[in-house]
């Protein structure tokens, strides 16, 4: 278990969504592969996989080039762009990403972290206010919606909705504007050391970074590796 100083005047804990507190069922390769079969794919998970964080990190090139401007048009933009990089082989490619686009809105594509119900019911009974903030877009509300976490999240910032992605500082601007809170009283807990952990703490905003493949173990004292440990610090 990793050693977690306490954390002092937190009025808020704000997560990460995808890979904090949800993650895709099954993995993303293999949901490339299902859809991409049926519109004529001969490619692999494995390489699906590869190519996906390829196509993916160019699009963080370009959107870091846009000093991390966003919104609905531009998440619809990069990911047709994903999909036709990864995909490059199947006849229908609109049709192709249109399925995989409408998949992944869904909440049967997702699951709640297995300690993320407990926690947060936990926080809530103590009077801690909890919120999520993503790089996502406008689908993250309807996957968000039936789930039983949803009752504990106060608000939902989404990177589409408010103009700016994470790492960008403005976009944690507009988060604690959100929660009508100081940043600095504000702790966020994400599982990408450089958007959500290094950003948040740039911005002025208290920091956990999730880690629970223990690859960033320089973080030391403000790194967890269960989401149920950031009770910790409270």
């Amino acid at each position: 278990m990793a050693a977690v100083n306490e954390i002092s005047m937190i009025q808020a804990i704000v997560y990460d969504a995808v890979g904090t507190l949800i993650h895709i069922q099954p993995a993303v390769g293999a949901i490339y592969a299902d859809v991409g079969r049926r519109f004529g794919t001969r490619l692999e998970a494995d390489e699906i996989r590869r190519r996906f964080q390829v196509a993916f990190t160019r699009q963080d090139q370009l959107d870091e080039k846009a000093g991390w401007r966003t919104n609905e048009a531009r998440e619809i933009e990069r990911w047709r762009d994903i999909v036709a990089q990864v995909l490059d082989d199947v006849a229908d490619r609109a049709g192709c990403f249109a399925e995989l686009f409408e998949t992944f809105g869904q909440t049967r594509s997702w699951s709640c972290d297995p300690e993320a119900g407990a926690l947060l019911a936990n926080l809530h009974q103590r009077g801690c206010r909890q919120a999520l903030a993503s790089n996502f877009d406008r689908r993250l509300r309807r996957v968000i919606e039936p789930m039983p976490i949803a009752r504990y999240l106060e608000t939902l910032v989404i990177s589409s909705e408010i103009g700016w992605r994470k790492p960008a500082a403005e976009f944690f601007v507009q988060v604690a504007a959100s929660l009508q809170l100081p940043l600095e009283d504000i702790l966020f807990v994400g599982d990408d050391r450089d958007n959500d952990y290094s950003a948040a703490r740039r911005a002025g905003m208290q920091a956990l970074l999730l880690d629970p493949h223990k690859k960033n173990l320089d973080v030391e004292s403000d790194r967890i590796e269960r989401l149920g440990e950031v009770l910790m610090v409270m």
